[in-house]
């Protein structure tokens, strides 16, 4: 296996092992791993089952539905500002261009 292997199923265990000492089932924790996607997202949502212990399987979905609508929310943050910083480049290299071709 590789690290990265390595690093994905001990996360998935661990919120398997969470999410059935709470007497859930382990296909629940195995569809929840699926669905968030990454490692630190999965351990997020251990954390969340051992601290807040949800009574209900729909508070564990709405858990993990609201951890991938942040971690969405990031990605198009981190896209809106990259975007920004090409609009800046492009604005001030065509600020330079416009002074080189005046002269």
């Amino acid at each position: 296996m590789t690290p990265n292997q390595i690093l994905w199923s001990r996360s998935r265990d661990n919120l398997v092992t969470a999410v059935t000492n709470l007497g859930f089932s382990p296909e629940l924790a195995d569809l929840l791993a699926r669905e968030l996607g990454s490692p630190k997202a999965i351990d997020r949502m251990a954390s969340y089952v051992r601290q807040a212990k949800p009574r209900n399987e729909e508070m564990l979905v709405d858990e993990m539905l609201a951890i991938k609508a942040e971690i969405e929310a990031w990605r198009e943050r981190k896209e809106a500002m990259e975007a920004q910083a090409r609009y800046n480049a492009r604005l001030y290299y065509s600020k330079w261009e416009e002074e080189d071709d005046a002269e």
